[in-house]
């Protein structure tokens, strides 16, 4: 399996948090690749440290600040073509904790999709002010509702992708490039019949640095928004997707 962490500016916590993940999936044939978008805190330089003295951590440089959703395709990429068959997502900044990789990885033996889901039972956050979890909750009750998507947690980035559904996927179709990708992404593997898993998490506000999302960002989440919810009325289910 491959753990992707997409990264920009995260020296503060890539450090540590390879060897913590390495060291709860110890026993499993599982690396980690670092997909960075030139960071300018030595972020790079770090994983590249890390990588000359273990086999299992690589690196993906990539020029320029790409954005987050071509950051996680990449990743995809990646590990499609070098025959893993497990892909999971995490955050790079301690919010998305290794401690719950185990159950992730338990869920995706019977699921195409594994979501770590701060909204299902057993699952929460913790140290987010109130507006910032009335605005995750609100964006999630309206994907739910405008885009018919089952998962209880539309943008959680803490997912594993069973190799066989990413085979699936036409990533030069999809448009999101930031953190909406999140959201398009699962739409797109429910509507191909995807089996889809979660998993509960707790979600912790980030150990260091700043978070990446800006006001930006939430506007084009919303224009994603409108632009899947008109694909809907024109692509219909290729199966049910399993809650």
């Amino acid at each position: 399996m491959l753990i992707i962490f997409p990264t920009y500016n995260e020296a503060e916590n890539i450090g540590a948090l390879i060897p913590e993940t390495l060291a709860v999936v110890a026993g499993l044939d599982a690396h980690v690749l670092v997909v960075d978008d030139d960071s300018t805190d030595g972020t790079g330089a770090i994983v590249r440290g890390l990588a000359g003295s273990n086999p299992r951590v690589h690196l993906l440089a990539r020029p320029g600040k790409n954005g987050l959703g071509t950051a996680y395709m990449a990743g995809f990429r990646y590990a499609l073509d070098h025959g893993y068959n497990l892909a999971i997502t995490m955050d790079a900044d301690f919010s998305h904790s290794p401690s719950h990789l185990p159950a992730v990885i338990a869920a995706a033996a019977d699921g195409d999709v594994v979501v770590g889901s701060r909204y299902t039972r057993g699952g929460g956050i913790r140290n987010w002010p109130i507006h910032r979890k009335m605005l995750s909750a609100g964006a999630n009750i309206l994907a739910r509702t405008v885009l018919g998507v089952r998962s209880r947690d539309c943008t959680s980035g803490y997912r594993a992708y069973r190799r066989e559904i990413l085979e699936k996927v036409r990533f030069e179709d999809i448009r999101s490039d930031g953190y909406s990708f999140l959201i398009e992404m699962l739409t797109l593997c429910e509507r191909m019949g995807a089996r889809i898993r979660e998993s509960p998490i707790q979600f912790v506000d980030r150990r260091g640095g700043v978070s990446k999302i800006s006001r930006r960002e939430i506007f084009k989440a919303f224009g994603t928004l409108w632009r899947m919810f008109w694909m809907r009325t024109k692509s219909p289910r290729s199966g049910p997707a399993a809650p």
